[in-house]
């Protein structure tokens, strides 16, 4: 019988996950809340089930909701794309309970890599270099939080232990501010994370955010698949990635690969994961970030120049097949040089707030070197409830002016009417002289944003 494979997502990650189980031959089954009944995840898929209203919390988020789905269909695994699930332990322990297979890293390991400062503790035990920073702080104890930003000294950066794509990080450069910061991102992160733990690292201003893609192999070890450059960013969230990044310092990107892959040995690391990087072009420095325990938002540009489909690898491994058997390090290509935006229905002349509404007409690019991953089509609703990504677009070439020439190309023949979006954003975005030049840095959209927007 054909195993079925659930994916508890939505969207344009739902839509690309189902694509792989289809392409291995087994059963897609999708998982939808009141508000995406008719959702192209759901009309790609072989078979649905509904879990609940609209409010994520009470679908999407509610794990034994989809463990239930699982068990309804007879699922022999569970993939959680990214966001909601993914990189929930308790989550992966029920699955793991349900003898279902979680496609992803145990959860012991999402515990441990899953909590920043655990991950941290963990970086530096593996010999992997950090910036100066505190213990968790108790956000009660004003002196003690004062006497840590004094020893670090200013700036710093505010961190939840639990956070995630960019919520709960809040740059601070006034001592005076610092408890108050610490309060408030402790409060932000009960609320968004269920953990109130909050430290504090050294900021780096103009630094660049370099990640490494890894998959790991349990006992078997490790292997990278080349580092990610995602310095284009606003308030800490990626707009636009690219693979390979140019211009870093030989050894520091010989380091990097090899200290994230040291990481993911030390943890018997199983699956996909990424290890991300502050890179300060000045020194060559490079310093820990964090490790995402799941399929990044960006893979797609790894995908292009490796020529591998990290979704396949990672249903295969979890449904019990040796990956490392066919994947090694020495057959991982290099070829050609990848970038990717994010097309999302919001407004940038207005602060990016979110602009959901009826796609009443859509037009595809296509082309050389093209490839776009949507969770929609003509005629579907961007709905207020989710986040307002529409689609990545992703342009690869033989080097990274091609790639550049291609993404404009294709930005100009994507069409989207009947809402707003960011597209001409991310025009003007890949046509800056700064961009075409390769000179950027995290705090380069916000310094150019009135150019941009």
């Amino acid at each position: 019988m054909t195993k079925k494979i659930l994916v508890a997502n939505r969207g344009e990650i739902a839509c690309r996950v189902i694509e792989s189980i289809k392409k291995l031959g087994f059963t897609a089954v999708a998982v939808y809340s009141e508000a995406d009944a008719n959702a192209r995840h759901v009309r790609l898929a072989d078979e649905g089930v509904a879990i609940g209203p609209a409010r994520a919390a009470e679908s999407y988020l509610d794990a034994e909701k989809v463990v239930t789905a699982a068990r309804s269909v007879g699922a022999s695994a569970i993939h959680p794309g990214y966001g909601f699930l993914a990189e929930n332990a308790e989550f992966a322990r029920k699955c793991r309970e349900a003898g279902i297979a979680f496609v992803g890293p145990s959860e012991q390991t999402i515990r441990a890599m899953g909590d920043k400062h655990r991950a941290r503790e963990a970086a530096i035990a593996a010999g992997v270099p950090v910036l100066t920073g505190s213990g968790k702080l108790d956000p009660a104890d004003e002196k003690a939080i004062e006497n840590a930003g004094a020893a670090i000294g200013f700036p710093v950066l505010v961190k939840a232990a639990g956070g995630g794509g960019g919520i709960g990080l809040r740059p601070v450069d006034d001592p005076a501010k610092l408890v108050a910061a610490v309060q408030s991102t402790s409060s932000q992160a009960e609320r968004a994370f269920s953990d109130p733990s909050v430290y504090i690292e050294k900021l780096i201003r103009r630094a660049r955010h370099i990640e490494v893609q890894l998959f790991g192999f349990g006992a078997a070890g490790a292997i990278h698949l080349h580092h990610r450059e995602c310095s284009a960013q606003r308030r800490y969230q990626k707009i636009l990635e690219e693979a390979r990044p140019r211009r870093l310092d030989p050894a520091a990107a010989e380091g990097m690969l090899a200290s994230a892959v040291n990481l993911a040995k030390s943890v018997d690391y199983q699956g996909a994961g990424t290890v991300e990087y502050l890179y300060d072009d000045e020194t060559g420095s490079f310093f820990f970030m964090e490790m995402n325990t799941r399929l990044q938002v960006e893979h797609p540009v790894t995908e292009m120049i490796t020529g591998t489909d990290l979704v396949s690898m990672q249903i295969r491994q979890a449904l019990g097949e040796d990956v490392s058997a066919t994947v090694t390090q020495r057959s991982i290509r290099d070829d050609g040089h990848a970038i990717e935006v994010r097309i999302c229905a919001e407004r940038p002349a207005k602060q990016f707030i979110p602009s959901p509404g009826s796609i009443d007409r859509m037009v595809l690019p296509a082309g050389e070197g093209i490839r776009v991953d949507t969770g929609f089509e003509q005629g579907d609703r961007i709905t207020p409830f989710y986040d307002s990504l529409v689609m990545k677009l992703v342009a690869h070439g033989p080097g990274r002016a091609q790639a550049i020439e291609r993404l404009d190309a294709a930005l100009q023949g994507t069409v989207i009417e009947g809402l707003e979006t960011n597209l001409a954003f991310l025009q003007n975005l890949v046509r800056h002289p700064d961009f075409i030049a390769d000179r950027l840095h995290t705090k380069f959209v916000e310094e150019n944003l009135p150019v941009l927007v």
